[in-house]
Protein backbone atom coordinates (compact mmCIF):
# COMPACT_ATOMS: atom_id res chain seq x y z
CA UNK A 1 0.00 0.00 0.00
CA UNK A 2 1.09 3.58 -0.63
CA UNK A 3 1.82 6.13 2.10
CA UNK A 4 -1.33 8.00 1.08
CA UNK A 5 -3.36 4.85 1.73
CA UNK A 6 -1.85 4.47 5.21
CA UNK A 7 -2.58 8.12 6.02
CA UNK A 8 -6.20 7.76 4.87
CA UNK A 9 -6.84 4.73 7.07
CA UNK A 10 -4.99 6.16 10.07
CA UNK A 11 -6.88 9.47 9.72
CA UNK A 12 -10.19 7.62 9.79
CA UNK A 13 -9.06 5.56 12.80
CA UNK A 14 -7.98 8.69 14.71
CA UNK A 15 -11.35 10.38 14.09
CA UNK A 16 -13.31 7.28 15.09
CA UNK A 17 -11.14 6.89 18.19
CA UNK A 18 -11.82 10.51 19.11
CA UNK A 19 -15.54 9.87 18.66
CA UNK A 20 -15.48 6.75 20.86
CA UNK A 21 -13.43 8.36 23.64
CA UNK A 22 -15.77 11.37 23.69
CA UNK A 23 -18.69 9.00 24.25
CA UNK A 24 -16.89 7.20 27.07
CA UNK A 25 -15.82 10.37 28.90
CA UNK A 26 -16.10 14.06 28.08
CA UNK A 27 -13.87 15.09 31.01
CA UNK A 28 -10.60 14.17 29.29
CA UNK A 29 -9.29 16.24 26.39
CA UNK A 30 -9.77 14.33 23.14
CA UNK A 31 -6.10 14.60 22.14
CA UNK A 32 -5.00 13.07 25.46
CA UNK A 33 -7.58 10.30 25.15
CA UNK A 34 -6.49 9.53 21.58
CA UNK A 35 -2.78 9.34 22.55
CA UNK A 36 -3.51 7.15 25.58
CA UNK A 37 -5.72 4.80 23.57
CA UNK A 38 -3.14 4.53 20.78
CA UNK A 39 -0.35 3.81 23.27
CA UNK A 40 -2.44 1.09 24.93
CA UNK A 41 -3.09 -0.32 21.46
CA UNK A 42 0.68 -0.34 20.83
CA UNK A 43 1.29 -2.23 24.07
CA UNK A 44 -1.36 -4.80 23.14
CA UNK A 45 0.24 -5.32 19.73
CA UNK A 46 3.68 -5.72 21.34
CA UNK A 47 2.23 -8.25 23.78
CA UNK A 48 0.66 -10.21 20.92
CA UNK A 49 4.00 -10.16 19.13
CA UNK A 50 5.82 -11.39 22.25
CA UNK A 51 3.33 -14.26 22.56
CA UNK A 52 3.61 -15.04 18.86
CA UNK A 53 0.00 -14.15 18.07
CA UNK A 54 -1.02 -12.68 14.70
CA UNK A 55 2.31 -10.81 14.12
CA UNK A 56 0.33 -7.58 14.02
CA UNK A 57 3.14 -5.75 15.83
CA UNK A 58 5.44 -6.32 12.86
CA UNK A 59 2.83 -5.01 10.43
CA UNK A 60 2.10 -1.96 12.60
CA UNK A 61 5.82 -1.19 13.08
CA UNK A 62 6.47 -1.37 9.34
CA UNK A 63 3.50 0.93 8.75
CA UNK A 64 4.91 3.51 11.18
CA UNK A 65 8.30 3.32 9.46
CA UNK A 66 6.67 3.80 6.06
CA UNK A 67 4.98 7.01 7.19
CA UNK A 68 8.29 8.61 8.28
CA UNK A 69 7.06 10.57 11.28
CA UNK A 70 9.85 13.13 10.93
CA UNK A 71 9.05 14.10 7.32
CA UNK A 72 5.31 13.93 7.94
CA UNK A 73 5.49 16.48 10.77
CA UNK A 74 8.62 18.61 10.33
CA UNK A 75 8.29 18.92 6.55
CA UNK A 76 4.52 18.54 6.31
CA UNK A 77 1.68 19.28 8.70
CA UNK A 78 3.76 21.43 11.09
CA UNK A 79 3.15 24.47 8.89
CA UNK A 80 -0.64 23.99 9.04
CA UNK A 81 -0.69 23.49 12.82
CA UNK A 82 1.51 26.50 13.61
CA UNK A 83 -0.34 28.77 11.20
CA UNK A 84 -3.71 27.69 12.64
CA UNK A 85 -2.46 28.29 16.18
CA UNK A 86 -1.03 31.71 15.35
CA UNK A 87 -4.31 32.84 13.74
CA UNK A 88 -5.94 32.78 17.17
CA UNK A 89 -3.29 34.95 18.87
CA UNK A 90 -4.70 38.35 19.86
CA UNK A 91 -1.98 40.90 19.12
CA UNK A 92 -3.05 43.50 21.76
CA UNK A 93 -2.81 40.88 24.53
CA UNK A 94 0.44 39.57 23.07
CA UNK A 95 1.93 43.08 23.04
CA UNK A 96 1.11 43.35 26.72
CA UNK A 97 3.18 40.20 27.29
CA UNK A 98 5.88 40.81 24.69
CA UNK A 99 8.80 40.92 27.13
CA UNK A 100 7.70 37.80 28.98
CA UNK A 101 7.14 35.82 25.77
CA UNK A 102 10.44 36.99 24.24
CA UNK A 103 12.45 36.21 27.36
CA UNK A 104 10.93 32.78 27.89
CA UNK A 105 11.20 31.87 24.20
CA UNK A 106 14.86 32.92 23.87
CA UNK A 107 16.62 32.81 27.24
CA UNK A 108 14.63 29.97 28.81
CA UNK A 109 14.90 27.73 25.75
CA UNK A 110 18.67 28.23 25.56
CA UNK A 111 19.09 27.77 29.33
CA UNK A 112 16.95 24.63 29.39
CA UNK A 113 18.87 23.13 26.45
CA UNK A 114 22.20 23.33 28.27
CA UNK A 115 20.82 22.49 31.72
CA UNK A 116 19.31 19.28 30.35
CA UNK A 117 22.37 18.52 28.22
CA UNK A 118 24.86 18.74 31.08
CA UNK A 119 22.53 16.93 33.52
CA UNK A 120 21.96 14.02 31.12
CA UNK A 121 25.70 13.88 30.42
CA UNK A 122 26.51 13.61 34.14
CA UNK A 123 23.79 11.08 34.95
CA UNK A 124 24.59 8.92 31.90
CA UNK A 125 28.25 8.62 32.96
CA UNK A 126 27.19 7.73 36.51
CA UNK A 127 25.28 4.68 35.21
CA UNK A 128 28.04 3.69 32.82
CA UNK A 129 26.88 5.23 29.53
CA UNK A 130 29.83 6.98 27.87
CA UNK A 131 27.85 9.37 25.67
CA UNK A 132 29.42 12.47 24.11
CA UNK A 133 28.30 15.86 25.43
CA UNK A 134 27.18 17.11 22.00
CA UNK A 135 24.52 14.37 21.80
CA UNK A 136 23.27 15.23 25.30
CA UNK A 137 22.94 18.88 24.26
CA UNK A 138 21.16 17.71 21.09
CA UNK A 139 18.61 15.95 23.31
CA UNK A 140 18.31 19.11 25.40
CA UNK A 141 17.63 21.12 22.25
CA UNK A 142 14.85 18.87 20.98
CA UNK A 143 13.10 18.42 24.33
CA UNK A 144 13.37 21.98 25.74
CA UNK A 145 10.74 23.79 23.65
CA UNK A 146 7.21 23.00 24.73
CA UNK A 147 5.26 21.84 21.72
CA UNK A 148 2.67 24.44 20.60
CA UNK A 149 0.66 21.66 18.99
CA UNK A 150 0.27 19.86 22.31
CA UNK A 151 -0.09 23.08 24.35
CA UNK A 152 -2.71 24.74 22.14
CA UNK A 153 -4.70 21.53 21.78
CA UNK A 154 -5.04 21.15 25.56
CA UNK A 155 -4.64 24.61 27.12
CA UNK A 156 -6.86 26.70 24.84
CA UNK A 157 -10.09 24.97 25.94
CA UNK A 158 -9.45 25.42 29.67
CA UNK A 159 -10.09 29.20 29.67
CA UNK A 160 -7.12 30.18 31.77
CA UNK A 161 -6.78 33.83 32.88
CA UNK A 162 -6.23 35.87 29.73
CA UNK A 163 -2.68 37.05 30.32
CA UNK A 164 -1.53 33.77 31.81
CA UNK A 165 -2.98 31.94 28.83
CA UNK A 166 -1.17 34.27 26.43
CA UNK A 167 2.14 33.67 28.20
CA UNK A 168 1.75 29.90 27.77
CA UNK A 169 0.44 30.02 24.18
CA UNK A 170 2.74 32.79 22.93
CA UNK A 171 5.83 31.27 24.49
CA UNK A 172 5.03 27.82 23.08
CA UNK A 173 4.57 29.19 19.55
CA UNK A 174 7.81 31.16 19.53
CA UNK A 175 10.06 28.83 21.53
CA UNK A 176 9.03 26.09 19.12
CA UNK A 177 10.67 28.01 16.29
CA UNK A 178 13.66 28.93 18.46
CA UNK A 179 13.99 25.30 19.60
CA UNK A 180 13.96 24.05 16.03
CA UNK A 181 16.70 26.53 15.13
CA UNK A 182 18.83 25.47 18.12
CA UNK A 183 18.29 21.81 17.23
CA UNK A 184 19.25 22.44 13.59
CA UNK A 185 22.41 24.23 14.72
CA UNK A 186 23.50 21.52 17.20
CA UNK A 187 22.55 18.81 14.68
CA UNK A 188 24.84 20.43 12.09
CA UNK A 189 27.71 20.28 14.58
CA UNK A 190 26.98 16.69 15.66
CA UNK A 191 26.25 15.11 12.28
CA UNK A 192 26.69 17.66 9.51
CA UNK A 193 30.38 18.42 9.78
CA UNK A 194 29.75 22.03 10.86
CA UNK A 195 32.76 23.46 12.67
CA UNK A 196 31.75 24.28 16.27
CA UNK A 197 33.10 27.85 16.04
CA UNK A 198 31.27 30.72 17.68
CA UNK A 199 30.94 32.64 14.42
CA UNK A 200 29.70 29.63 12.46
CA UNK A 201 27.10 28.66 15.05
CA UNK A 202 25.83 32.23 15.50
CA UNK A 203 25.67 32.69 11.72
CA UNK A 204 23.65 29.52 11.24
CA UNK A 205 21.30 30.48 14.08
CA UNK A 206 20.72 33.99 12.73
CA UNK A 207 20.12 32.68 9.21
CA UNK A 208 17.41 30.34 10.46
CA UNK A 209 15.80 32.59 13.08
CA UNK A 210 16.03 36.09 11.59
CA UNK A 211 15.52 34.72 8.08
CA UNK A 212 12.38 32.89 9.21
CA UNK A 213 10.90 35.99 10.85
CA UNK A 214 11.62 38.20 7.83
CA UNK A 215 10.26 35.58 5.43
CA UNK A 216 7.11 35.33 7.56
CA UNK A 217 6.63 39.09 7.32
CA UNK A 218 6.92 38.89 3.53
CA UNK A 219 4.48 35.97 3.36
CA UNK A 220 1.96 37.77 5.55
CA UNK A 221 2.24 40.99 3.56
CA UNK A 222 1.80 39.26 0.18
CA UNK A 223 -1.17 37.27 1.50
CA UNK A 224 -2.73 40.49 2.84
CA UNK A 225 -2.42 42.21 -0.56
CA UNK A 226 -3.96 39.27 -2.41
CA UNK A 227 -6.83 38.76 0.04
CA UNK A 228 -7.59 42.49 0.15
CA UNK A 229 -7.98 42.55 -3.64
CA UNK A 230 -10.77 40.00 -3.91
CA UNK A 231 -14.37 39.89 -2.68
CA UNK A 232 -14.73 36.14 -3.29
CA UNK A 233 -15.10 34.56 0.18
CA UNK A 234 -13.99 31.10 -0.97
CA UNK A 235 -10.93 32.50 -2.71
CA UNK A 236 -9.99 34.48 0.40
CA UNK A 237 -9.89 31.28 2.46
CA UNK A 238 -8.04 29.40 -0.28
CA UNK A 239 -5.37 32.12 -0.37
CA UNK A 240 -4.61 31.48 3.31
CA UNK A 241 -3.86 27.87 2.36
CA UNK A 242 -0.92 28.99 0.22
CA UNK A 243 0.98 30.09 3.35
CA UNK A 244 1.38 26.72 5.16
CA UNK A 245 1.73 24.86 1.87
CA UNK A 246 3.97 26.61 -0.68
CA UNK A 247 5.13 29.22 1.85
CA UNK A 248 6.28 26.62 4.38
CA UNK A 249 8.03 24.54 1.71
CA UNK A 250 9.75 27.61 0.27
CA UNK A 251 11.09 28.52 3.71
CA UNK A 252 12.65 25.06 3.98
CA UNK A 253 14.18 25.43 0.51
CA UNK A 254 15.66 28.81 1.51
CA UNK A 255 17.04 27.27 4.73
CA UNK A 256 15.20 29.65 7.01
CA UNK A 257 12.90 28.65 9.86
CA UNK A 258 9.55 27.67 8.37
CA UNK A 259 8.15 27.37 11.90
CA UNK A 260 8.87 31.02 12.77
CA UNK A 261 7.64 32.09 9.34
CA UNK A 262 4.29 30.37 9.95
CA UNK A 263 3.89 31.96 13.38
CA UNK A 264 4.67 35.48 12.12
CA UNK A 265 2.47 35.22 9.00
CA UNK A 266 -0.34 33.63 11.03
CA UNK A 267 -0.32 36.51 13.53
CA UNK A 268 -0.37 39.02 10.66
CA UNK A 269 -3.30 37.37 8.88
CA UNK A 270 -5.16 36.76 12.15
CA UNK A 271 -4.91 40.35 13.33
CA UNK A 272 -4.27 42.65 10.36
CA UNK A 273 -5.84 40.93 7.35
CA UNK A 274 -8.76 39.57 9.38
CA UNK A 275 -10.13 43.08 9.97
CA UNK A 276 -8.93 44.89 6.85
CA UNK A 277 -9.02 42.20 4.16
CA UNK A 278 -11.86 39.79 5.01
CA UNK A 279 -15.57 40.49 4.95
CA UNK A 280 -17.50 39.87 8.19
CA UNK A 281 -18.85 36.59 6.82
CA UNK A 282 -15.41 35.50 5.62
CA UNK A 283 -14.00 36.11 9.11
CA UNK A 284 -16.38 33.48 10.47
CA UNK A 285 -15.46 31.11 7.63
CA UNK A 286 -11.78 31.69 8.36
CA UNK A 287 -12.14 30.64 11.99
CA UNK A 288 -14.34 27.61 11.25
CA UNK A 289 -12.15 26.39 8.40
CA UNK A 290 -8.87 26.55 10.31
CA UNK A 291 -10.42 25.13 13.50
CA UNK A 292 -11.54 22.13 11.46
CA UNK A 293 -8.07 21.71 9.89
CA UNK A 294 -6.44 22.09 13.31
CA UNK A 295 -8.74 19.53 14.97
CA UNK A 296 -8.33 16.97 12.19
CA UNK A 297 -4.54 17.16 12.04
CA UNK A 298 -4.22 17.17 15.84
CA UNK A 299 -6.30 14.00 16.07
CA UNK A 300 -4.07 12.27 13.53
CA UNK A 301 -0.86 13.55 15.13
CA UNK A 302 -1.74 12.46 18.67
CA UNK A 303 -2.84 9.09 17.31
CA UNK A 304 0.59 8.65 15.71
CA UNK A 305 2.31 9.79 18.94
CA UNK A 306 0.68 6.91 20.79
CA UNK A 307 1.71 4.38 18.14
CA UNK A 308 5.27 5.76 18.00
CA UNK A 309 5.93 3.40 20.92
CA UNK A 310 6.39 0.69 18.29
CA UNK A 311 9.52 2.50 17.06
CA UNK A 312 11.22 2.60 20.47
CA UNK A 313 14.00 0.06 21.15
CA UNK A 314 14.18 -0.55 24.92
CA UNK A 315 17.39 -1.47 26.77
CA UNK A 316 18.02 -1.76 30.53
CA UNK A 317 20.37 1.23 30.87
CA UNK A 318 18.25 3.15 28.39
CA UNK A 319 15.22 2.44 30.56
CA UNK A 320 17.00 3.85 33.64
CA UNK A 321 18.03 7.00 31.78
CA UNK A 322 14.48 7.26 30.41
CA UNK A 323 13.07 7.41 33.96
CA UNK A 324 15.68 9.97 35.04
CA UNK A 325 15.06 12.16 31.97
CA UNK A 326 11.54 13.06 33.15
CA UNK A 327 12.48 14.81 36.44
CA UNK A 328 15.60 16.31 34.79
CA UNK A 329 13.50 17.95 32.06
CA UNK A 330 10.94 19.23 34.58
CA UNK A 331 13.66 20.65 36.84
CA UNK A 332 15.41 22.32 33.89
CA UNK A 333 12.11 23.77 32.67
CA UNK A 334 11.38 25.23 36.11
CA UNK A 335 14.91 26.60 36.58
CA UNK A 336 15.04 28.20 33.11
CA UNK A 337 11.76 30.02 33.82
CA UNK A 338 12.51 30.84 37.46
CA UNK A 339 15.69 32.82 36.66
CA UNK A 340 14.10 35.52 34.42
CA UNK A 341 10.90 35.39 36.46
CA UNK A 342 12.77 36.70 39.51
CA UNK A 343 13.72 39.80 37.53
CA UNK A 344 10.27 40.30 36.00
CA UNK A 345 8.58 40.19 39.39
CA UNK A 346 10.40 43.38 40.32
CA UNK A 347 8.38 45.26 37.68
CA UNK A 348 5.05 43.45 37.54
CA UNK A 349 2.88 41.40 39.84
CA UNK A 350 1.81 38.09 38.36
CA UNK A 351 -0.81 35.52 39.09
CA UNK A 352 0.66 33.35 41.90
CA UNK A 353 0.26 30.27 39.71
CA UNK A 354 2.14 31.71 36.71
CA UNK A 355 5.43 29.87 37.24
CA UNK A 356 3.68 26.62 38.15
CA UNK A 357 1.40 26.73 35.10
CA UNK A 358 4.26 27.65 32.77
CA UNK A 359 6.34 24.76 34.12
CA UNK A 360 3.64 22.09 34.29
CA UNK A 361 1.95 23.37 31.14
CA UNK A 362 5.16 23.08 29.12
CA UNK A 363 3.93 20.01 27.26
CA UNK A 364 6.08 18.12 24.81
CA UNK A 365 4.56 16.35 21.83
CA UNK A 366 4.99 15.30 18.23
CA UNK A 367 7.54 18.00 17.46
CA UNK A 368 10.08 16.56 19.93
CA UNK A 369 9.43 13.04 18.65
CA UNK A 370 9.90 14.13 15.05
CA UNK A 371 13.24 15.75 15.89
CA UNK A 372 14.32 12.65 17.84
CA UNK A 373 13.40 10.41 14.90
CA UNK A 374 15.49 12.60 12.59
CA UNK A 375 18.68 11.61 14.44
CA UNK A 376 20.38 9.14 12.04
CA UNK A 377 20.83 5.51 13.04
CA UNK A 378 24.12 3.67 12.75
CA UNK A 379 26.23 6.82 12.80
CA UNK A 380 27.02 7.44 16.48
CA UNK A 381 27.36 4.89 19.27
CA UNK A 382 27.77 5.15 23.03
CA UNK A 383 31.36 4.42 24.01
CA UNK A 384 32.49 0.97 22.88
CA UNK A 385 28.99 -0.51 23.11
CA UNK A 386 26.58 -1.31 20.32
CA UNK A 387 23.95 1.05 21.73
CA UNK A 388 22.94 3.57 19.09
CA UNK A 389 22.75 7.21 20.18
CA UNK A 390 19.55 7.65 18.16
CA UNK A 391 17.83 4.82 20.10
CA UNK A 392 18.81 6.34 23.44
CA UNK A 393 17.60 9.81 22.44
CA UNK A 394 14.32 8.36 21.15
CA UNK A 395 13.58 6.37 24.30
CA UNK A 396 14.18 9.43 26.52
CA UNK A 397 12.11 11.64 24.23
CA UNK A 398 9.17 9.25 24.14
CA UNK A 399 9.13 8.95 27.93
CA UNK A 400 9.10 12.74 28.44
CA UNK A 401 6.48 13.26 25.71
CA UNK A 402 4.06 10.64 27.04
CA UNK A 403 4.53 11.84 30.64
CA UNK A 404 3.77 15.41 29.62
CA UNK A 405 0.69 14.46 27.61
CA UNK A 406 -0.81 11.82 29.91
CA UNK A 407 0.20 13.19 33.34
CA UNK A 408 0.80 16.91 32.92
CA UNK A 409 -1.96 17.27 30.31
CA UNK A 410 -4.53 15.62 32.59
CA UNK A 411 -3.57 17.44 35.80
CA UNK A 412 -2.93 20.94 34.40
CA UNK A 413 -6.66 21.72 34.46
CA UNK A 414 -6.81 21.72 38.27
CA UNK A 415 -3.89 24.12 38.44
CA UNK A 416 -5.53 26.48 35.95
CA UNK A 417 -8.81 26.35 37.87
CA UNK A 418 -6.92 27.40 41.00
CA UNK A 419 -5.31 30.28 39.09
CA UNK A 420 -8.79 31.57 38.19
CA UNK A 421 -9.85 31.67 41.83
CA UNK A 422 -6.96 33.91 42.90
CA UNK A 423 -8.14 36.97 40.99
CA UNK A 424 -10.48 36.05 38.09
CA UNK A 425 -11.01 39.62 36.88
CA UNK A 426 -7.56 41.14 37.19
CA UNK A 427 -4.87 38.53 37.55
CA UNK A 428 -1.99 40.80 36.67
CA UNK A 429 -1.27 44.46 37.40
CA UNK A 430 1.60 46.89 37.63
CA UNK A 431 3.06 47.76 40.97
CA UNK A 432 2.60 51.49 41.57
CA UNK A 433 6.23 51.92 42.58
CA UNK A 434 7.52 50.95 39.14
CA UNK A 435 7.09 52.51 35.77
CA UNK A 436 5.45 50.82 32.85
CA UNK A 437 8.31 51.87 30.58
CA UNK A 438 10.58 49.38 32.27
CA UNK A 439 8.85 46.58 30.42
CA UNK A 440 6.70 48.32 27.83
Amino acid sequence: MSIYTYICFLSALSILLGFLTSKISDKIQSTIAISASAMIGSLVLLLFGYLGWFNLDTIATETMKQIDFKSFLLNGILGFLLFAGALGIKLPVMKDQKWEITTFALFSTFASTFLIGFAIYGVAHLIGLDIDLVYCILFGALISPDDPIAVLAIIKNLRAPKRLSMQVEGESLFNDGVGLVIFTTVFAVAFGGQEPTFGGIVGLFLQEAVGGILFGLVLGFVAHLLISNTDDGSLEILLTLTIPTAGFMLANVLHVSGALAMVVSGIMVGNWTRHKGFSEQSQRYLDHFWEMIDHFLNSLLFFLIGFALLLVDFTFKGFILMLLAIPICLAARYSSLWMPFQVMQKFRTYNPYTLKVLTWGGLRGGLSLAMALSVPKGVAFIGDSNMDVSDLILIMTYAVVMFSILIQGVTIEKMIQKSKLVDPNKEEYLRPSHKLSKFH
